[in-house]
């Protein structure tokens, strides 16, 4: 699973870099900015910049908003209320949304996938946390209240939270009518295409910022997860519940919805090139764009 610092190779490069197909055929409305710490860019097929910025701005509160519910890094996050006390009433409906399917890609993983390795990762990395238990039969959850279990759990979503966020800002766009839309929150969703009707282009990057493949995009999504070392030292950000390594160097997943490709991504870099087959099968809109291994 995945550490609350996962922003992979986005420092580097783009986890995934999309550019437009056909460019210079119409206004493209450009925003750069950064969503739960990561650079994120939208592009709007259609409208020039002063028409974007009323959206713009709607679209960087909506960021802040999720903020508050997924960060490790703002102290009154649901997240982090959630890890500090163990409880969590009035859940927010997007993160009961991302926590019932991660239950569903840590069954189909056969655990490999688990939110709550965030102790794990906090003692591997050296910093002062509890070797709190990680499993994810001991956390409950309804519309009232996130529960863990155990003394010492923690949770992180972030292999799974930057797909959502993409996932709640193209929704946010699509209810004010927008269709063609390139959307980059960390995960990439493509709506719609250019005004000439060519896909859009995106260029899957390795760890290296080398583009190792490039494929179309319209009315899909698409995550790339890479384990590679973080705060200055040789451990991979990714790692199987059990603790040992991935077994993957770079994982794409395109999939009907950015939340679905995330937490895939993430999964199959701890699942065998060989097994992952059957796992898709339970997810059979999902496909595999690109698989390195170790």
């Amino acid at each position: 699973m995945t550490i609350f610092n996962r922003r992979r190779f986005l420092a580097m490069s783009a986890s995934t870099l999309a550019v437009p197909a056909m460019a210079g055929q119409a206004d493209v409305a450009i925003w750069r900015g950064s969503a739960l710490g990561a650079p994120a860019s939208l592009h709007i097929v259609g409208l020039s910049q002063i028409q974007a910025q009323p959206i713009f701005d709607q679209v960087e509160a909506e960021l802040l908003r999720l903020e508050l519910i997924y960060s490790l890094y703002r102290p009154n996050s649901q997240i982090m209320q959630l890890n500090t006390t163990g409880v969590l009433d009035h859940p927010a409906p997007e993160l009961l949304g991302v926590l019932s399917l991660s239950g569903a890609l840590h069954d189909a993983s056969d655990g490999a996938f688990d939110p709550t390795i965030q102790p794990l990762w906090q003692a591997r990395a050296g910093l002062d946390a509890a070797n709190g238990p990680v499993g994810w039969s001991h956390l409950r959850f309804d519309t009232h209240k996130v529960v863990f279990e155990r003394p010492g759990m923690a949770m992180t979503l972030n292999g799974i939270a930057q797909g959502a966020v993409t996932d709640q800002i193209a929704t946010l766009l699509r209810g004010m009518g927008l269709q063609n839309i390139l959307i980059d929150m960390g995960e990439v969703a493509a709506i719609g295409g250019h005004e000439n009707g060519s896909d859009w282009q995106v260029g899957i990057a390795d760890p290296e910022g080398q583009i190792v493949q490039r494929i179309t995009l319209r009315d899909r999504a698409l995550a790339t997860s890479a384990p590679m070392p973080s705060f200055g030292s040789d451990m991979a950000h990714i790692f199987h519940p059990n603790g040992t390594p991935a077994v993957n160097q770079l994982v794409s997943i395109s999939a009907p919805n950015a939340m679905l490709a995330d937490g895939l991504s993430t999964a199959m870099c701890m699942i065998e090139p060989a097994n992952i087959g059957s796992v898709l099968q339970l997810f059979p809109h999902a496909r595999v764009e690109k698989i390195m291994s170790l």
